[in-house]
């Protein structure tokens, strides 16, 4: 059998896109891979059906619970209608295999009290007989392997079986390095104080929605975020409280921004951004004034520390200063890399008009005729409690 491979020139240029692009988990196609797995099933022991059934959609291998089994993959008669459907995990030769965690083999099915005939009336197949083999990480089973009705009118046998078990632990190896593809591949993305996107994605996710929105002709928005006096609760607190100030901060974020297409990213040290895709000005204001109204109304280290640190209880020491600046003003800057460096650039100057101005409070940045033009918020005056 002749295999044709592309030519090294080719091959380093692809290789090179895989290292710059490898920390995104959406890159993981588990699916694609379940299918090929049932397909060398197939090639090894012929069968007119098959199935891969999981337990959890997360696929999480530290679940125990009994509840349902999903159809991750199939192939035969009626599939089609099988696929991301459930089954009870304690129910038929599937659930028999998942909850017992030991391999099946069920020749005549007409005669198996395990046999779950459901299935069949719903695909309108007719199953003669099945092989089963629990697909298993670090001990615990999270789903199965079948094939059903061996072709060529020859019975499953113990070789069958142990063929199966064999693909089972090559499913069992491909969910494992899938979830350790995704863990890393998240971890990789994210800032691990606060549990937002790091400023690595940030670059990239901005350039991607920027070029969606240019073509699209819709606009984006952009908030820049500084703390005010997070000096001084790092000076008067220690820097763990500081990091912990930070770490509350995410959270307060990703809270308040829950909806659809939004990112917010930990820009370096005490600075965040906000990506608002299909946003326009005023809608990004108000909710650049929504996250400013939560930060200096938030108690901060509310509550003790696991480490043994003390509640500090801060509360209108920390606020923020943000500005805002929409892809509209800046859509003539050049090309898509050039726009979205300006797009950075104008909000991150509206953020210092804010500080400027007094602290405290939202600034756009609207340039026009060649200038910078600010229209600022209100100033809210802080209060100034003692830490």
């Amino acid at each position: 059998m002749q295999i044709n491979i592309a030519e090294k020139g080719i091959l380093d240029k692809i290789l090179e896109r895989k290292r710059r692009d490898e920390y995104r988990p959406e890159d993981v196609d588990l699916g694609s891979m379940l299918g090929e797995i049932l397909r060398w099933a197939n090639r090894f022991v012929p069968s007119e059906s098959g199935s891969i059934l999981l337990d959890d959609p997360t696929l999480n291998p530290n679940s125990q619970k009994v509840g349902n089994l999903y159809f991750v993959a199939c192939f035969g008669k009626g599939s089609a209608a099988l696929t991301c459907t459930t089954i009870p995990a304690n129910i038929g030769i599937a659930g028999s295999t998942y909850t017992s965690g030991k391999p099946y083999i069920s020749r005549k099915v007409k005669f198996d009290r395990n046999f779950y005939s459901k299935i069949d009336q719903k695909t309108k197949f007719q199953t003669r007989s099945i092989i089963c083999a629990p697909i298993a990480i670090r001990g615990a089973t999270v789903g199965v392997i079948e094939l059903i009705n061996r072709l060529n009118g020859v019975d499953y046998g113990r070789n069958d079986l142990t063929l199966l078990r064999i693909f089972a632990e090559y499913t069992s190896t491909l969910i494992q390095n899938s979830l350790d593809a995704k863990k890393f591949g998240e971890l990789s993305i994210r800032d691990n104080l606060t549990g937002l996107h790091n400023d690595r994605y940030f670059y990239d996710r901005l350039t991607t929605d920027v070029q969606k929105a240019l073509r699209s002709k819709k606009d984006l928005c952009l908030i820049f975020l500084d703390l005010d006096r997070f000096k001084e609760v790092n000076d008067t607190c220690g820097h763990l409280a500081g990091s912990r100030v930070l770490s509350e901060l995410g959270l307060v974020l990703a809270a308040r921004l829950q909806g659809p297409g939004a990112t917010a990213a930990r820009y370096g040290g005490d600075e965040f951004v906000i990506i608002l895709p299909e946003t326009g000005p005023d809608e990004a204001l108000a909710i650049a004034e929504d996250i400013r109204e939560t930060i200096e109304g938030f108690v901060f280290l509310k509550k003790k520390h696991p480490g043994g640190e003390k509640a500090l209880r801060i509360r209108g020491i920390i606020t923020a200063s943000l500005g805002v600046a929409a892809l509209s003003s800046v859509r003539d800057a050049g090309s898509p890399g050039e726009i979205r460096d300006t797009l950075i650039k104008e909000a991150d100057s509206a953020m210092y008009a804010s500080k400027v101005a007094g602290k405290n409070m939202v600034s756009f940045s609207s340039p026009a005729n060649g200038k910078k033009c600010l229209a600022t918020a209100p100033v809210t005056i802080p209060i100034k409690p003692t830490i």
